[in-house]
């Protein structure tokens, strides 16, 4: 009767590993597909922070969670083809952007702004002063020479987009979080091992069957 049992607690513990493991890796690309997208670039716009070509993880949030700084894709209905662009986040709901054609303020305070591409000035744009309406978002390309953003609309609600447009900001760093990459790598591993564990579970019943089998039930004469 112990015999019979050799393996059995090895095929228990591949029961509860690989349910496990595929819970916690199908949880992190289920998370991952839920939060997160990818997105490529197709324009000069933001150069020279992003390039044509290159791809991004956009982090999905809600109105809410934008900030001044960030790089957001957003959908514009009645701008460009419809079609989802990057822009940087300059103002917000009821910020007083002001520029002089170059240099900008944002409520009296000058921003900062390293990323901006430097030496192309747009001569179809000069100064500008704006109240941002609540709910909405005034936003502009890196490369100012070469962006069709809110400084093109200044007469449509002060040039701003809706922020529930927002579809969702780049991802700093732009790869997988490193939780995800934990959570999916571990879920992977006890995947793996419940396997490997079922193996040697059936193997050792299995050598423990025919062990037994070789063994007469009685004595021969």
């Amino acid at each position: 009767m112990q015999q019979r049992g050799v393996g059995s607690g090895l095929r228990v513990a591949a029961w509860v590993l690989v349910p496990l493991g595929l819970i916690l890796a199908l949880g992190g690309i289920g998370y991952f597909l839920t939060n997160y997208q990818g997105a490529t670039v197709t324009s000069e716009s933001m150069k020279p922070t992003y390039r044509p070509g290159e791809r991004l993880v956009i982090e999905r949030i809600d109105a809410g969670g934008i900030r001044r700084g960030d790089v957001v894709l957003v959908h514009v209905p009645d701008r460009y083809q419809g079609r989802p662009v990057l822009q940087r986040v300059i103002g917000m709901g009821g910020d007083h952007v002001v520029s002089d054609g170059s240099r900008i303020t944002v409520n009296g305070k000058p921003v900062d702004e390293p990323y901006v591409m430097r030496g192309e000035a747009n001569p179809t744009t000069g100064p500008y002063d704006v109240r941002v309406p609540d709910g909405r978002l005034f936003l502009l390309g890196d490369h100012r020479g070469n962006s069709y953003d809110s400084r093109f609309f200044l007469d449509q609600q002060s040039g701003s987009v809706a922020a529930s447009g927002v579809l969702g900001r780049v991802h700093k760093g732009f790869t997988v979080p490193a939780a995800l990459v934990a959570l999916g790598g571990l879920g992977i591993v006890l995947t793996l091992v419940g396997i490997g564990l079922g193996i040697g579970g059936y193997a050792a019943g299995r050598r423990a069957r025919q062990s037994l089998a070789a063994v007469p039930p009685w004595p021969v004469a």
